[in-house]
């Protein structure tokens, strides 16, 4: 097995607010310039085995495929991240099972992991993706695993972003009842340390940027956040294949992560064999936000 590496990562001294201020000067991508612009690129909405999945695509060349994590729509990813990556990817986001105008894949209280990553898949082959690079966030990140070991041929890389294996073995989630539910601004407080109010607050104002920004239901976060608690507990069977994993692995946290701690970022980069990992300092379960420049071209330069 290929020897792990691990690397802390410094923010750099600008925060998501300036690189959404000053997109053209730090790189980030822009709204506002010529470039790829997901705010104008409408939700297309595509059929498949699993049901319909609402979903957004720009930009050209390899394919990256961006998996949202619970409490959250596609509108949760910053428009300055997907804009820099599809400057040189063929970006998608979408919307996870019940969530907008994608299908729910199981009763509410029997979601699971896998049953996302199906749905994932299905939606890969629906848009001829063949292998795209899998980013993916908190629950998202459960679900590049699952996919990446239920569907390796549908996978060429992946980033796993504030998540964790699923083997039963990590730290798991604080109680449902201490999680603020769908309120944007309840939940975006608890995605960044206190003392990143100024990068908690830039990350809420790019996010409302989207034409009609839409969360989720609370009935589907719940069913979600059951979905990782159990992926998280190891009864979720794709959870324990992590070592089945074949394609180049980047894991990245943030060492103040109150929801999925930094301990389950080197634990699961550990079972990958040969992953790369990386963590942010001063920075929790939102890091790839408040260090939205940085997290961005480390991403650039894993994908190559």
């Amino acid at each position: 097995m290929p020897a792990r590496t691990e690397h802390m990562r410094f923010p750099v001294s600008w925060m998501l607010a300036v690189c959404c201020a000053a997109a053209a000067l730090a790189g980030c991508g822009s709204s506002g310039s010529s470039g790829p612009d997901v705010l104008t690129a409408p939700i297309k909405v595509v059929r498949t085995p699993d049901g319909t999945v609402g979903y957004r695509e720009l930009g050209s060349g390899p394919a990256l495929l961006l998996v949202m994590g619970a409490g959250a729509s596609m509108d949760g990813w910053p428009p300055s991240m997907v804009d820099a990556l599809a400057a040189h990817h063929e970006v998608v986001v979408f919307d996870n099972a019940g969530v907008g105008r994608t299908s729910a894949v199981a009763a509410p209280g029997s979601l699971s992991v896998t049953a996302m990553a199906s749905q994932t898949s299905a939606l890969i082959s629906a848009l001829a993706l063949h292998r795209p690079a899998v980013l993916g966030w908190s629950m998202g990140g459960m679900i590049a695993q699952a996919l990446a070991v239920s569907h390796p041929a549908q996978v060429s890389r992946l980033v796993l972003a504030a998540t964790a294996v699923g083997t039963g073995k990590a730290v798991p989630l604080p109680p449902f009842a201490t999680v603020p539910g769908v309120n944007s601004e309840q939940l975006n407080a608890q995605l960044f340390p206190k003392n990143q109010a100024a990068a908690a607050t830039a990350h809420l104002n790019t996010i409302e940027q989207y034409p009609g920004f839409y969360g989720e239901s609370a009935a589907a976060f719940h069913a979600q956040y059951l979905a990782a608690e159990r992926w998280l507990a190891g009864q979720d069977a794709a959870g324990h294949l992590a070592g089945d994993i074949r394609v180049p692995t980047l894991v990245a946290g943030g060492t103040l992560d109150q929801f999925i701690v930094a301990a389950n970022a080197r634990q699961l980069a550990g079972s990958v064999p040969g992953a790369k990992l990386l963590l942010f300092p001063d920075a929790g379960h939102g890091f790839l936000f408040q260090d939205a420049a940085t997290f961005t071209r480390d991403v650039e330069a894993f994908l190559g």
